[in-house]
């Protein structure tokens, strides 16, 4: 962690009032049972998906999200969409505004194009959204690749998302700045190794590929944040929320678990999700946060 304060600094934005982190929703899928046998996702070698198990640990992962004072929205499972848990890579929500995603459609797997329709429509109708539409075929983008810091945004470049992809979170959220960087391997995502664990402060895993993309972002001019860094890069996929931080639990990351326990002095909630990760999704995929407060403020935007 660079400064011992990090956690401190968080506690004391949190006390200053920043809005950025309270979201009064959370949209979720629950499981298909295709899951277990296909996905645009790998599974990962030698291992095999317990689908009721993953069931149980989503159930207790809503069950968390309501008790951080969240109104969960649960949307159905479909068989043929078997990533439809990963909910966070079909939107990027920032306060009153919804960017619906394009996910790019891989050779020999499951499309997510089927999965826009109802988030969409959960969005516009029951939330009363702004909703952007990426206005080109071409241009690719999963919110997984998305960081969305509090005051700015930044934008990975990934086998997921392109640059028109980025161009386009860029179109849509003209009030932030937005910086364009590039995702190093093996991660699929940006925020498989970098996301938010408090107001200005960030989680980084301690991997070459996560070392070599958080050099990018320093690199970008980002200034300003404090950092955790944490030996698995599963660990630096959090969530936080409503002054909480979630993440996944010791037995999934012993060291990372142990380093949140030290360096965070605020609510901390622990979440096992043994059964998703199998597929290389990440705590903060299967959950997508809205808020529906716009933010007042707007600054030219710049690419980076």
């Amino acid at each position: 962690m660079a400064g011992s304060g990090a956690a401190a600094g968080a506690a004391a934005a949190a006390a200053a009032g920043s809005d950025c982190f309270k979201f009064n929703f959370a949209l979720v899928s629950r499981i298909a049972s295709s899951f277990a046998s296909s996905s645009s996702f790998d599974l990962r070698p030698g291992h095999v998906v317990n689908v009721e198990k993953a069931r149980k640990e989503h159930e207790d992962l809503v069950e968390a999200l309501r008790r951080i004072g969240l109104d969960v929205i649960e949307l159905p499972s479909d068989e043929k969409h078997p990533d439809g848990l990963f909910v966070g890579d079909i939107a990027i929500v920032i306060h009153g505004t919804a960017l619906i995603c394009n996910p790019p459609t891989l050779k020999d797997r499951p499309s997510r194009q089927g999965e826009l329709a109802v988030v969409r429509q959960v969005l516009r109708k029951e939330l009363g959204l702004k909703i952007v539409e990426v206005d080109t075929e071409k241009a690719v983008i999963e919110g997984g690749d998305v960081l969305w810091t509090g005051r700015e945004i930044f934008v990975g470049l990934s086998s997921r998302s392109n640059m028109l992809g980025a161009q386009a979170v860029a179109k849509a959220f003209p009030e932030y700045s937005t910086t364009i960087v590039k995702v190093y391997p093996p991660a699929v995502h940006l925020k498989d190794y970098i996301t938010m664990a408090g107001p200005e402060v960030m989680a980084i895993g301690k991997s070459d590929g996560a070392q070599n993309t958080f050099r990018e972002i320093k690199n970008s001019g980002a200034i300003g944040y404090k950092y955790i860094s944490v030996d698995e890069d599963e660990a630096a996929n959090v969530v936080y929320a409503n002054y909480t931080l979630l993440h996944l639990g010791h037995e999934q990351i012993p060291k990372g678990s142990a380093v949140f326990l030290n360096k965070i002095d605020y609510a901390r909630v622990a979440i096992s999700m043994e059964e998703p990760l199998k597929r290389g999704g990440r705590l903060g995929s299967c959950i997508l946060l809205v808020n529906r407060v716009r933010h007042p403020k707007r600054i030219p935007t710049t690419i980076q």
